[in-house]
């Protein structure tokens, strides 16, 4: 069997959840299926933090075009090659493709359609367009949670349901599960004069759907009862972050306010391990892959209740209105105080842990895409 992967977005510098995504699976796809040949297709070179492992059956086609290249020289390559089948992990698909060719994609989540003022117009034109497009094209979909499915019935009713699979993400559990000694834990902190559990955490891109300026205004509170507290929020600037560089500048604690800025995965380990709380008070997620870093982390967890975050969370987290601002304030400093809710989310956390990996999500993954029960 012929499998092509559409892995351009491995070529770009900005880490999210949807190309660690992509990644994980192909550390995986060719271990699990070595008589299937997988070409994975891509403009660049990949960035060296996500650059898939290399297996006997798999081929890297790297082919650069400086305009529109997965509608054009991307096309083209797959009606030359003609593979059996084609998986579009980025929800995006191809407005041509060869009419033989079985299509599985993955759609990650409707944001921009619930939040349309949390992305420029720009970006909503460009998004509608390529999911009303593989929506239409794809022969199978992969939905990331039961919330994403939703969501997709939702805003495409004529969809028919058994078009969609629901495949949960999966975590790095070694990774993060690995306990790193207190020299070098406090070595990697003391970079940003941060100390072990003397802070908040958070870990994700900056932009306005992950409601940064209610959780900056939040910790102003918390700051005001605990005043060693600290925030960190560990992620890359994305896009529309004027609000929440805004918020940061304006905030009376803003020299214990912390940006990262692009950070390796060693010491994303490390800030996890050493927080006091993780604070993920998104409005909408599709999936939510760093409460799962948090649990194994073994860091207690404040999440909103909203979207697909108690789908992943369960028990394992603390709740809040994600429009509140005091709801948040309350719960941040709940749950930096009570030491026994603190051991009973540990613990629920760890439990949670169980039902997700990178394993179990490529073996479900694949298994759809090769069309096996």
């Amino acid at each position: 069997m012929q499998i092509a992967i559409q892995t351009s977005d491995l070529d770009r510098q900005r880490i999210d959840g949807t190309r660690v995504y992509l990644k994980e699976l192909l550390q995986v796809f060719g271990r699990l299926a070595p008589e299937t040949f997988f070409t994975l297709y891509h403009e660049g070179h990949f960035n060296p933090s996500l650059t898939p492992k290399a297996y006997p059956n798999y081929q890297e086609q790297r082919i650069p075009f400086p305009f529109a290249w997965m509608q054009t020289r991307f096309t083209w390559r797959l009606f030359r090659d003609k593979p059996e089948k084609l998986f579009l992990p980025i929800q995006a698909a191809p407005l041509l493709l060869p009419r033989s060719i079985e299509v599985t994609a993955t759609i990650h989540d409707l944001a921009w359609k619930r939040y349309p003022e949390t992305f420029t117009w720009k970006d909503r034109l460009k998004l509608n367009l390529l999911l009303k497009r593989v929506v239409k094209r794809a022969d199978k979909l992969i939905a990331v949670s039961e919330a994403t499915k939703r969501d997709l019935l939702h805003y495409f009713p004529t969809l028919e349901e058994t078009k969609i699979r629901v495949i949960y993400h999966g975590f790095d559990r070694d990774f993060f599960s690995e306990r790193l000694s207190e020299q070098t834990l406090t070595s990697e902190l003391t970079s940003y004069k941060l100390e072990i559990e003397k802070y908040v955490l958070y870990v994700g891109a900056l932009q306005p759907r992950k409601n940064l300026v209610r959780l900056i205004k939040a910790f102003g509170k918390l700051k005001q009862d605990i005043p060693e507290a600290k925030l960190v929020l560990a992620g890359e600037v994305a896009w529309l972050t004027q609000d929440i560089l805004k918020a940061r500048e304006q905030s009376l604690y803003r020299e214990d306010i912390i940006l990262t800025g692009k950070i390796s995965f060693e010491t994303l380990r490390a800030l996890y391990q050493g927080a006091r709380v993780f604070a993920f008070p998104s409005l909408y997620e599709g999936f939510g892959i760093p409460i799962l870093e948090a649990f194994a982390s073994q860091v207690p967890v404040l999440t909103a209740d909203n979207s697909s975050l108690p789908e992943v969370a369960r028990q394992g987290a603390l709740y809040c209105d994600a429009l509140e601002l005091e709801d948040i304030a309350r719960q941040l400093q709940r749950l930096w105080r009570d030491t026994e809710l603190r051991e009973e989310l540990l613990f629920k956390g760890q439990q949670q842990l169980e039902h997700f990996s990178w394993e179990k999500c490529a073996k479900e993954t694949l298994t759809y895409i090769q069309g096996k029960s």
